[in-house]
């Protein structure tokens, strides 16, 4: 099973963040989604599970819980925006992977079994920080995670 992972589009659905999740199985958000319209444009590829984030304000975004722990292709993941934020001890809960967003800082790190997983952003340049979101395979012998930097203008 393959999942897009995106976070921080901040209402910009990238014609490079379509076509990069095209043949993905399914799509986690991690906030600041920005609009409803960009989860409307992803689930045009996908099914989406997503979360709200800090800009996510507006009765479109109370739809969308804060954190969300989803089961699939035989891993337990747990979305939030702000991993400072996390509150629970993810490999007590058998959490497989952490999903979060909110730093734009693309990352990937495996703490005490668990898989951390920051997408980067994928919606307009912050900085001179990189347009990016991640796949994440999940396979029987395990989980590999994949950063994707979109080849994108200064937008």
């Amino acid at each position: 099973m393959l999942i897009g992972v995106i976070s921080d589009t901040h209402g910009l659905l990238r014609p490079e963040a379509v076509q990069r999740l095209a043949g993905v199985d399914h799509i986690v958000h991690a906030g600041d989604i920005g609009r409803p319209e960009i989860v409307d444009g992803l689930a045009r590829i996908a099914p989406v599970t997503a979360i709200r984030g800090n800009v996510d304000h507006g009765g479109w975004a109370a739809a969308y819980p804060e954190t969300r722990t989803v089961d699939l292709g035989g891993r337990r993941i747990y979305l939030l925006h702000d991993l400072n934020a996390l509150r629970i001890d993810p490999a007590a809960e058998e959490i497989d992977a952490v999903v979060s967003g909110h730093s734009h800082q693309p990352r990937i790190a495996t703490i005490g079994g668990v898989l951390y997983l920051n997408p980067g952003s994928a919606g307009p340049r912050r900085f001179s920080l990189p347009v990016t979101l991640a796949t994440l395979e999940l396979a029987g012998d395990g989980m590999r995670p994949v950063l994707h930097e979109l080849p994108v203008g200064a937008g």
